[in-house]
This record gives structure tokens, sequence and C-alpha cells, in this order.
């Protein structure tokens, strides 16, 4: 039996800066645990640029801004154990974990983060008739053959879903010879932010048809091509539309979702809408001492925002640790017009600070004002020029609106068109 203040599930970006807040705040004994042989999470085969803008105010590679946090935890005394599994949590925070060199571990913790990250859905969540042949895979497994093992998946791609990996893989096995026909997206707008629209596709001409699925794979032991369609208002294949398209690679950008399993087997509320837990501003779940943060909480598109919010949940922890639960108070957050989710799903009016809100909208909206409402009064009101699903928007509760507030009071943010 090991005891430690804090285990830290996940050693990808969420958990490490979560450790690192927790050390930085004043918890003595953590431990990060995780299941891949090294340190930075998905961020070790994402070597494409674009990271660290928001947070480091520089661009890296994706290994790069893995680095920076990994140099960080190594100069601390933060316990790390990689290759190593956890099975299981229970109701008073014992971890139970297995890994080659120790066998099989128990944990007792104080607290926890959970920092689990998220997985592809894969094809089996998708109605496409056809064999199992080779060349059907997700854009995440494509991309670690190419940029950690060195092997090309195909060199005629089909692409469906416009999510921010099937759009940088479009670039990418662009850049490495294979030819990109087309992404389809089921949807009415993509997925992915606006610049990767730009950067991955229109400035290599590859083509991007909304509201278009694949039906249908052809080939038995590999793949030979895909039948394609339009999709009307009810996403239903167009019978008239059907397009057959010669390729020998299908990659699936189709969602992802977060890692909850163990979430769930604590017991821990999850929200219907991100599949991730229900947590309030400090990202602390509903069970005592526990918190989650990063993409097991909800997808983010950027991972400086999943940086910023493991640091608020390593604060919470910290804070749990060292000074014991606190007096809450919590009012639910509600999605009104247009506003698909909000995390956090309640807010402890309690809380002496600012407390940001992080949000999606569920259609593209234009020249539209983001509205943060309190008890019917409007506190906030921000004109945006473009909302979109694959971008996460935030508005900002003020401290002295907070103090304001009772356990019946309410908050809504909606957008007005």
């Amino acid at each position: 039996m090991l005891n430690y203040d804090l285990v830290v599930v996940g050693g990808g970006p969420a958990g490490m800066a979560a450790a690192l807040k927790a050390k930085e705040c004043g918890v003595k004994d953590i431990v990060i645990l995780e299941r891949a042989e090294t340190l930075g999470g998905i961020l070790e085969q994402c070597i494409h640029s674009g990271f660290g803008l928001t947070y480091f105010k520089e661009e890296l590679s994706g290994p790069e801004y893995a680095a920076r946090f990994i140099d960080l935890v190594e100069k601390t005394d933060i316990a790390v154990k990689c290759d190593t599994m956890v099975l299981d949590i229970d109701e008073n925070n014992l971890v139970t974990a297995v890994n080659k060199k120790d066998g099989l571990l128990k944990i007792q913790a104080k607290a926890i983060v959970l920092a689990m990250g998220c997985r592809e859905r894969p094809r089996g969540a998708l109605e496409i008739s056809g064999t199992r042949a080779s060349g059907i895979m997700t854009a995440g497994t494509a991309q670690k053959y190419v940029n950690l093992d060195g092997y090309m998946p195909g060199k005629k791609v089909v692409i469906l879903g416009s999510g921010d990996i099937g759009l940088i893989m479009a670039r990418r096995m662009t850049l490495e010879g294979a030819e990109v026909k087309v992404v389809c997206e089921l949807m009415p707008f993509s997925g992915g932010l606006t610049r990767n629209i730009v950067q991955c596709l229109n400035d290599y001409n590859i083509p991007l048809r909304l509201s278009t699925t694949v039906v249908e794979t052809h080939g038995k032991d590999r793949l030979e091509g895909v039948t394609i369609a339009q999709v009307d208002e009810h996403l239903q294949p167009i019978e008239s539309t059907k397009e057959y398209i010669e390729c020998d690679t299908l990659m699936l950008s189709v969602g992802l979702i977060p890692e909850n399993e163990l979430t769930k087997n604590v017991g821990i509320a999850i929200d219907r809408v991100t599949n991730g837990a229900s947590v309030d501003e400090m990202r602390q779940t509903d069970h005592p001492g526990v918190f989650a943060c990063g993409n097991v909480l909800h997808v983010h598109d950027l991972v400086d925002f999943v940086t910023m919010e493991a640091q608020l949940a390593g604060e919470g922890a910290a804070d749990y640790i060292l000074n014991g639960a606190k007096e809450t108070v919590y009012v639910p957050t509600t999605t009104g017009n247009g506003v698909r989710y909000i995390v956090p799903q309640r807010v402890n009016i309690k809380n002496p600070n600012d407390v940001k809100l992080y949000f999606r909208v569920g259609r593209i909206f234009k020249n539209a004002k983001v509205v943060l409402e309190i008890d019917g009064n409007v506190i906030s009101s921000k004109k945006k020029i473009k909302l979109a699903p694959g971008e996460m928007e935030d508005v900002v509760i003020p401290a002295s609106v907070l103090a304001g507030m009772t356990e019946n009071s309410t908050i809504t943010v909606r957008v007005e068109e």
C-alpha cells in the first residue's frame, strides 16, 4: 500500500499541468500514473505546428509543447510511473493500478485528478456497409503510423469527417506524396478550426464536401473504393447523389469520446452532451476529492485551453488536500438558445474569484451576440462575427456578481441573433 496526497491519472498535457500546479500550491507527495511508456500523451505524435500560441505566445509542435512540461516535471520531486495502467478507483479514493515493475499497486490518495484524455470514435459506431478490408482506420491511427512508425497507410485517400485530426492528416498525407481525393463531412459545417480548413485543405486544393458521407466501402482484402452520397436535412443519404471514388485508404475523423470508464466506475455523474464528468468551477466532480480536466472532461480544440483548465483542477485539488472541503452553494449553469453545452456545469457562489464558463454552440452563427444572463439580468453581451461548433468560446462571471447570487439564482448563456 502506497500513500500519496495527490494521484494524477494520465501523463499528457492535462495531467502534467495539474500536477505542477498542485506542487506549486504546496502539495508535497504527488504521483503521475501514465499507461504509455513516456509522458506527453497524444502530443508525441502531433508533429505539426500550431501549439502554444495562447499559453506560450509562440508556435510549437506537439512534441515541443509536451517537452516543456516534461522538463518542468523532471525538475520537481513529482513521482512518475509510466507503463502503468489504472484499473480501478473506489469510493474512498483508493487507486488500483498495475505495471511490470511493481506488479499490482494499491495507492491511497487524499485527492485524485482524472486526466485520461479521449479516444476516437471507431468504424463500428458508423453505419457503413462493406467488409473489414484493410485500409480503413481512424485518422489518429494513421497519424501514428506516419509520424511515429514511419509507415504510409496508403496512396489514394478519402477522409470521412472534418475534425481537426482529419484535416491535419489530409495535409500530412499530401506532403508525403499521397493523393487525398476528398474530405466528406456529414454535417452542413466543418467540425474543425477555421485555420485548419484554410491551411490543410484550401492551401492544397483538397475538396471539402459538406452534408456528404460514406455509405459503402468496396474491396475484400484491401480497400478498393468507397461510395459517397449527399444527405438530406435528416442526415439520410440521397440515393440519386451516390458517387463511387477509387481509393485504397479511408480515414475516419468522426469525433472524439472522453476516456471515461474509470470515471463511470467511481459512480461520478456524467454530462450527457460532453460525455465527461459534471464538475464545478474548480473542476471537482460530485465525488469529494476527485477532479477532472482536459479531454477526459470535454473535448478541447486547443491544448493551451487544456493546460489552463488542468491548472484550475490542480489548484482545486491542492486546496482540497491542504484545507479540506469548502463551504459550497451550487448554482447550475443552463444552456440557452444556440448553446450546446457549458463547462462547468455548476458554480459555487461562495467562490471569491471570477469564474470563466466555456461553451460550444450547436451550429454556425454570424454577427450574433453571446449573452450571459443571471437571474434574468444581462451581465454581458459580446458581439461575435462568427461562432462555430468547432471552436470553444467563453464568458466570465465577475466575482462581484457571484457575491450577490443566492442558491435560487440562475445562470444562462445564450446566443442572440
